[in-house]
């Protein structure tokens, strides 16, 4: 087994660093009250994918840096009826436990808010992804740790997991260098339109 990394694999890994950096730079400089914005434009079109899964419950994520805030969505979700969660970083990977707004939180690696470990532990029908970018085909770029690659595998394994990719427009590129093994997002939310995938 060849363990020397082969030259297009080391490329791919510069030009993910490359176009997650200038995606990310392009998101800090959103001005907040936009960031703000934006993120209740995207919730207002989030429960159109989600109610169709009955009850759920539905994966959202804790807000770090300059990233979209998923919680206005998980607000309008809740109040509809459906359970939703929160990821918990563990050294299996990520575990989502359920949450709701007002709920106490823990804090967590990376800035997280995470549930704390009373909370009952789900598995999501669908999923709000965070990203850093994204293309047109739904593939996207993570923060390089593979959470939610993983976390998205061992979900669909068990059956049929809905994921929705929520970003700024401005973290659009024309194309993320994917693999064969990749598995691309069913739709992506800004706050400019709505890209269906499947």
């Amino acid at each position: 087994m060849d363990l020397i990394p082969r030259k297009a694999d080391t490329v791919s890994k510069t030009d993910k660093d490359r176009l997650r950096a200038e995606a990310l730079s392009r998101r800090d400089a959103l001005p907040l009250s936009d960031r703000a914005a934006f993120s209740q434009a995207i919730a207002q079109q989030v429960p159109t994918f989600i109610t169709a899964l009955g009850a759920g419950p539905i994966g959202g994520f804790w807000p770090i840096r300059s990233e979209i805030d998923p919680r206005p969505a998980m607000a309008l979700l809740t109040h509809r009826g459906l359970q939703t969660a929160l990821p918990v970083v563990t050294d299996e990977g990520l575990v989502f436990r359920l949450w709701q707004e007002g709920d106490a939180l823990a804090s967590g690696s990376f800035g997280l808010k995470e549930p704390f470990e009373t909370a009952h532990a789900v598995n999501p029908t669908g999923l709000l992804v965070p990203l850093a970018a994204f293309d047109r085909r739904g593939h996207r770029i993570g923060y390089g740790a593979g959470y939610y690659d993983r976390a998205i595998a061992r979900l669909t394994a068990s059956g049929r997991v809905l994921t929705i990719g929520v970003a700024f427009s401005v973290q659009e590129i024309d194309r993320v260098p994917d693999e064969p093994h990749d598995r691309a997002l069913d739709v992506i939310i800004t706050e400019k339109e709505t890209i269906r995938l499947s």
